[in-house]
């Protein structure tokens, strides 16, 4: 008896338990994004119009990642209804690449892996965030207001056309250290960019021009007024009017440079091209970014204020707050699943300042195995957090209710039709009670074991009957004999020693 057939004599045209991550979850993200939600939701949700943070951790597979899914699903909704009030939303989820480029800057034993993330530093995400928030906004600004991968994220072009003039240089300043596009090289896409926000750079010229005018009057009055006009224009007074006039230049180069330097070894989550961040910061008159903050220090006094900029500009575009989404900190190949070295990664965010900022709410979705560094911390840990104003769930844990729910849920929304949807209790025998199936579920403790169980669970059933006497439920004995074996690798796998 084949496991489709089993499930076809119910309606059901897929197996709804075949996939465990979320992510790539077709029957989650079509059906049940906006379906059971975790008895939490409401504190891990929060409300868009009050933003606030939420700490949240979990096992692996408790449903971390679907609860990243489905706030986004809200907010995209809210923004829809609400195109003032709309939030800007941030996966902070892949952080391998800026991992590569951190690990890059590393010198000696410091970039051994076990080392390497005891340097991360506040301002590395910070500067990862502007990174992802500013490299969308420059994409959107130049595909003329369209967010193709999400449209509650466009922009009105003429909430573009309306942005200030110190806006557009705050929104050029942004992308000249942080737009990671890798479309166009980073000179052409900052052009474009500029092009877009109609931003004229003539004004950063006139260094040039002072140099490239005096010289060649020097040389026309030479030529006019001397008989030996080589020996006259190599002379002391000329060569040093020409010099002189070329100052200006020279000194704006040198100053770009250093800039661009400082910017490029301080910025350690990006890989930069000192050459293309000093022609970048050539095209700025010197009077624009004179005394705007630079990323060119070890410290987050400058991204703070960035940050700042960068909320002006989405509050004038339609953005009245920024929701960072953090998830999947086990899966970078530098952190490798080690608890210590996630720990590493994730501790500098808990800065109160930083996760009480105004106008910004974080979600951090983090794997369980950080709960047990919490209770070990000192007690400056503990004030610099405040994890007591932080909306901390320590265990996303889910009741047999809760999972009974979920396997319902999916069981119906790969139903054939609409009417008559079976329940999960519906395949198993009568004697077995919904009360019984809670009861075992609460023992899996999290969806993606539930999953897990039914889907070896049916296999089981199948194996047992074949095509030409099937039997449509499951009995008692399959279901307690299947659930030994998985309990017995589920506890392998919590001693890291199996799979599950």
């Amino acid at each position: 008896m084949k496991v489709h057939q089993f499930l076809d004599h119910y309606g059901i045209t897929e197996n709804p338990y075949a996939q465990e991550d979320a992510s790539s979850d077709r029957v989650f993200i079509e059906h049940c994004l906006t379906g059971t939600y975790h008895s939490g939701w409401d504190k891990i949700y929060g409300d868009p119009r009050a933003p606030s943070t939420s700490v949240v951790f979990g096992e692996q597979g408790s449903g971390k990642t679907a609860l990243r899914l489905q706030i986004a699903g809200r907010l995209r909704e809210f923004n829809e209804t609400h195109p003032e009030e709309r939030a800007f939303t941030i996966h902070y989820d892949n952080f391998n690449p800026f991992l590569d480029s951190f690990r890059e800057r590393l010198h000696g034993r410091r970039r051994k892996a076990e080392k390497a993330l005891q340097n991360w530093k506040l301002w590395d995400h910070m500067d990862a965030i502007l990174t992802l928030a500013t490299t969308r906004l420059a994409d959107i600004i130049r595909n003329g207001g369209v967010d193709a991968k999400d449209p509650s994220q466009s922009v009105d072009p003429a909430k573009i056309d309306d942005l200030k003039p110190n806006q557009r240089r705050d929104i050029l300043l942004l992308a000249t250290f942080y737009d990671q596009n890798r479309d166009e090289s980073a000179v052409r896409r900052w052009n474009q960019l500029r092009r877009k926000l109609k931003v004229t750079t003539w004004k950063s010229y006139w260094d040039i021009g002072l140099g490239a005018i005096v010289t060649l009057a020097i040389i026309g009055g030479v030529f006019q007024v001397s008989e030996t006009p080589w020996s006259q224009l190599f002379s002391g007074w000329t060569l040093a009017i020409i010099i002189a006039a070329w100052l200006p230049a020279i000194w704006n180069f040198i100053r770009n440079f250093w800039t661009a330097t400082r910017a490029a070894s301080q910025v350690r989550i990006s890989d930069q091209s000192r050459t293309d961040l000093r022609r970048i910061l050539a095209r700025f008159d010197r009077s624009q970014i004179s005394g705007q903050p630079l990323p060119t220090r070890a410290r987050g006094d400058d991204r703070y204020e960035l940050l700042h900029k960068l909320q002006s500009v989405l509050t004038d575009l339609g953005f009245q707050s920024i929701v960072v989404l953090v998830d999947r900190v086990d899966e970078p190949h530098l952190v490798n699943g080690s608890p210590e070295r996630m720990r590493d990664l994730i501790w500098p965010l808990f800065d109160n300042k930083f996760l009480k900022h105004p106008g910004i709410a974080f979600k951090l979705l983090l794997p369980a195995a950080l709960s047990g560094f919490l209770n070990r911390q000192e007690k400056e840990f503990y004030e610099r957090s405040r994890l007591d104003k932080q909306n901390l769930i320590p265990s996303l844990n889910w009741t047999g209710q809760g999972l009974y729910d979920v396997a319902n849920d999916r069981l119906r929304a790969c139903a054939k039709l609409a009417e008559n949807r079976p329940s999960i209790s519906d395949l198993f025998d009568d004697s077995i009670s919904e009360q019984e199936l809670i009861t075992v579920f609460d023992r899996l403790r999290a969806p993606r074991h539930l999953f897990k169980y039914l889907y070896r669970l049916f296999i089981d059933h199948c194996s047992k009957h074949t095509e030409d006497s099937p039997e449509w439920k499951i009995q008692r004995e399959t279901m307690q004999s299947s659930l030994a074996v998985f309990m017995k690798d589920l506890d392998a796998y919590d001693q890291k020693l199996g799979t599950g």
